[in-house]
């Protein structure tokens, strides 16, 4: 039996998540399984990949054929990795503590890079969000000045009109009370 390591399509349109399965080659692709091994997301940000190392290993070590897709995401986890380390064991090229240490140096490396992959991108998404504070604030403080202007012109307007108004009314009363004075 040719077995194989792929994915399988489960969720909605535009959608998809993918467990990581291995089946019979003949299988349709979401029907029968052997196992379920992990499962991918690629909906998050990064992807979210869980997988069950070790049976991942069993099953590559026992022949199990992975297709592109989930032998990009066994490389990425070291699954791969690991395989080949355990063939130089097989061959005599080294011990497996030396293949243990190898492997334990490029996951420490990996997470590393990981870890100042989001670092940066934190980083850059706190040096974004200063920026639309700072350019909101300047918008902010323009309308405030042109709201102020606005407000200052109508104050002005409505002085003026009240001037005029009590000058208006000045002048009729002087006549009434040169009247009153004259009789």
């Amino acid at each position: 039996m040719a077995t194989k390591i792929r994915l399988q399509r489960h969720g909605r349109k535009n959608y998809a998540f993918y467990p990581i399965v291995i089946a019979d080659s003949r299988a349709p692709r979401d029907g029968r399984f052997i196992e379920r091994i992990g499962s991918y997301n690629p909906n998050t940000n990064p992807a979210t990949i869980t997988l069950n190392f070790e049976r991942a290993l069993y099953w590559v070590n026992v022949g199990a054929q992975p297709t592109d897709t989930v032998r990009s995401i066994l490389s990425k986890e070291g699954v791969m990795l690991m395989k080949h380390l355990q063939g130089g064991v097989k061959k005599g090229a080294f011990d497996e503590a030396e293949a243990q240490k190898r492997f334990d140096a490029w996951k420490a490396k990996k997470q590393q890079a990981a870890d100042t992959l989001k670092a940066s991108m934190a980083s850059k998404q706190e040096l974004d969000a200063k920026e639309r504070l700072e350019a909101e604030k300047a918008k902010n403080a323009a309308k405030a000045e042109v709201v102020a202007k606005k407000k200052a012109e109508l104050a002005a307007a409505k002085a003026a009109e009240e001037a005029a108004k009590a000058a208006e009314e000045a002048p009729a009363e002087e006549p009434a009370a040169e009247e009153a004075a004259a009789e």
